[in-house]
Parts: C-alpha cells; sequence; structure tokens
C-alpha cells in the first residue's frame, strides 16, 4: 500500500487571527465596544477587553497579567507600568479626557438635581468609586472637597470598587446619586432612570486618560494600531459620543 501525504501550499493555509488583548479602565465599558467593532473589522483582528479599575488593572500588569495594551482612566497608573519598565513609551500617552457628573435616580429629590442636592436629607448614600484604586473615585473627593462638602456628605459616602460599580450602586436604589464618569451617565439605561448634571471643571484636578503597550506584547504592532487609531479624528469622535474629549493641550 502506498501511502500518499497531501501537502498544501502556504497561501491556503488559513491564516491565524491576531489577538489583542487590553485592560481597560472600567469608564471605558460603554465607550470602547462601538470602536473595537470599527478595529476588527479594519485590522480583521480579534480584541479582547478586561475592564476594572485602573489600580486592579495596573496592579496585574505589574504580576505578569499577559495583556497587550493599558487604557487606564489617569496617567500615574500607567507611570507605574513605565518605571517598572514594562511598557514600550518612555510615558504614558494621553489618549482622553474625562469628565466627572452627579447623577440620581428619578424620584429621590423634590426639586431639579443641583450640586447642592448632595446635602439634602433625602440623599441619604452617595456613591463613589474607591479613591485609592479608582481615579474617578478620587476626582469625586477632590470636588466634595473644592466646593467644601466635605463634612456634609462624609457619613453619606459609599464607596464601590470601581466607577462602574458606583453606577450600578446609584441605578440599582442601593445608593440614591453617584458620582461617576459622563461616559456611563448617558448611557441609555442610565439616562432612562435618572439624570445628571456636570461637575465644575475646576473643582477637581484634569482626568487625563493614559495608555501603554506593553513590553511583552504578543504583537506591539497591532496595539499601536489600536492606540493611533484610538487618536485619529475618526476615533475621538467616538470617544466624544461616549463622553470623552481629546485631552487639553
Amino acid at each position: 500500500m502506498i501511502l500518499c501525504a497531501l501537502f498544501l501550499p502556504a497561501t491556503f493555509l488559513p491564516a491565524q487571527t491576531k489577538t489583542l488583548r487590553i485592560a481597560a479602565a472600567a469608564d471605558l465599558q460603554p465607550v470602547l465596544p462601538a470602536f473595537i467593532h470599527n478595529f476588527e473589522q479594519s485590522s480583521g483582528a480579534k480584541v479582547e477587553v478586561s475592564y476594572a479599575s485602573s489600580a486592579t488593572l495596573a496592579t496585574q500588569i505589574l504580576n505578569g497579567a499577559p495583556y497587550d495594551l493599558f487604557l487606564a482612566a489617569n496617567l500615574a497608573f500607567p507611570q507605574k507600568v513605565v518605571a517598572a519598565n514594562l511598557a514600550i513609551e518612555s510615558a504614558p500617552v494621553a489618549y482622553a479626557q474625562g469628565s466627572l457628573v452627579l447623577w440620581a435616580r428619578r424620584g429621590i429629590l423634590p426639586h431639579s438635581l443641583t450640586l447642592q442636592s448632595l446635602t439634602s436629607p433625602a440623599v441619604h448614600r452617595i456613591a463613589v468609586a474607591d479613591p485609592v484604586h479608582a481615579p474617578y473615585g478620587a476626582a469625586a473627593l477632590a470636588a466634595i472637597h473644592s466646593l467644601g462638602l466635605t463634612s456634609a456628605l462624609q457619613p453619606k459616602l459609599v464607596f464601590a470598587e470601581n466607577i462602574a460599580q458606583a453606577a450600578q450602586f446609584a441605578q440599582s436604589g442601593n445608593a440614591d446619586c453617584a458620582l461617576i464618569s459622563k461616559t456611563l451617565a448617558i448611557v441609555k439605561t442610565m439616562q432612562q432612570a435618572g439624570n445628571f448634571v456636570a461637575v465644575p471643571v475646576a473643582a477637581y484636578p484634569p482626568i487625563l486618560q493614559g495608555a501603554v503597550v506593553l513590553r511583552n506584547a504578543s504583537d506591539k504592532q497591532t496595539a499601536l494600531d489600536f492606540l493611533h487609531d484610538l487618536q485619529s479624528s475618526a476615533g475621538r469622535n467616538l470617544l466624544a459620543n461616549g463622553g470623552l474629549v481629546p485631552p487639553a493641550q
């Protein structure tokens, strides 16, 4: 019996799909899916995203988690990755600037929502993200202090693991309102359940969101392409639609 081996030319072998693994701050959860869809269509790559607080993701990366790209909600946590020589950049790339808002469920207040509403007896619990782990949580406490409301609001604060959980607390009724990112406040379900007002930008430090490509990325070029597209005009338009603006120059 003669056995014949069948060899296919390389051109007929299926191409291996590239997988881009992204560690993304929780405020990006409603923003990235549309951008990722476009990127996958144009690049042929598959994108996998893990959402968490910026501190949690930074710790995972420092402990060897196999991500390719880190999209944080500030510059400080990706800077830790740079300092550990785990990024290809010498400094985080600012890809967007976030906004802090006050969101409340409808029916909580007998009057229009304002920042002074936080002192109302009708407000018993105010959700904020953990200020140690989440940049928006740190911004929320800075704003409360700047507005002279610390002593009045301290007993009302309820701390969530990240900004998405803070929004969930308020939406579900486990808190009356929340200081969260605009990216989460403009999600359809949040708009249906309540309303929001912007916190004056002068009341908290600028929330510059930074990114780094990891030195051990399996495909650095795909990670760089994603970050480049995020900073393009089309990418910034998608981010703007989701509540993020280009970083201040």
